[in-house]
């Protein structure tokens, strides 16, 4: 696979986390089977354009970055950048043979059929790196970085790092600022209602976040490190079946983490749990209040 089918394929797979969507749940949401969604999600297969808008639409994710991504993935995986434009668009029109002029009979055959091979390979070339130029430019456009960062590499590229640490996570989404991949559950808690919350900490941004799921519409869910009171809410169906995240606080080992679930239900009570963040992050098994 390319490199860029490899980014498309690592966003896929993170859209996909944050829908909170099993292959089965993807199938039975979009018109594509549960075999096709392995195949996307793995890089065995490219995906169709529709496939990635539908995965967009289930993560609440606007849809132009994926696309545009798509596109360049697409367009080296069926070979379309790699095939030099024709010399020509056709024949043109007819003309009348010159008269034969005194310095043709001086050139040999031979160096007027290497001047013409010379100048249709002189096309070619120019084509061919017009479109890998083009095509790098488009990926260097399209890809996030940051400055003083090598270019896109050449061979498969390893999983983003973090777009924040400490107090610049404040308020951040977890899976937009990368801190969503591999982080510590602090603490994980079964409601009366049978939905479940979980304390969430990277180390690596230094920053705690809480997730629902198994949730009714109008659940709501807070989260607090010393610090400003973070909140997440049910908002419809698709919400109802995917996890909910609160967005981040910035959170220092040592620090005591707390997140509180509030049911739809009006006769439902609140229900919080907390975790302190240590060290080296060990989950443990907390205590319901």
């Amino acid at each position: 696979m390319t490199p860029e089918g490899t980014r498309l394929t690592t966003a896929l797979r993170e859209l996909r986390t944050r829908t909170g969507l099993s292959l089965a749940g993807l199938a039975e949401r979009t018109a594509y089977s549960k075999s096709s969604w392995e195949r996307y999600l793995n890089g065995k297969a490219m995906p169709p354009r529709q496939a990635v808008r539908d995965l967009c639409r289930l993560a609440r994710e606007p849809d132009g970055r994926l696309l545009a991504l798509w596109e360049i993935a697409e367009s080296e995986w069926s070979g379309r950048a790699a095939r030099p434009a024709p010399a020509s668009a056709g024949p043109g029109p007819s003309r009348s043979p010159r008269p034969p002029r005194p310095e043709d009979a001086a050139q040999p055959a031979g160096d007027a059929r290497s001047s013409a091979g010379r100048g249709r390979l002189a096309a070619v070339v120019v084509s061919v790196c017009a479109l890998t130029v083009g095509g790098v430019a488009s990926a260097l456009l399209l890809l996030p970085h940051r400055q003083g960062e090598p270019g896109p590499p050449t061979s498969a590229p390893s999983a983003p790092g973090p777009r924040c640490r400490g107090d610049a996570c404040e308020g951040q989404d977890p899976m937009h600022m990368f801190c969503g991949a591999g982080p510590d559950t602090l603490a994980t808690h079964r409601t009366a209602t049978g939905a479940r919350m979980e304390l969430r900490y990277s180390d690596r941004c230094r920053a705690s976040w809480a997730r629902m799921w198994g949730t009714h519409i109008g659940d709501r869910l807070e989260m607090t490190a010393d610090g400003p009171t973070r909140r997440a809410k049910v908002a419809d169906e698709v919400d109802a079946e995917s996890y909910v995240y609160t967005v981040m606080t910035a959170t220092r080992p040592g620090a005591v983490v707390r997140a509180c679930f509030r049911p739809a239900a009006a006769d439902g009570e609140r229900e919080c749990v907390d975790a302190r963040v240590r060290p080296s992050a060990t989950p443990r098994t907390p205590s319901p209040r």
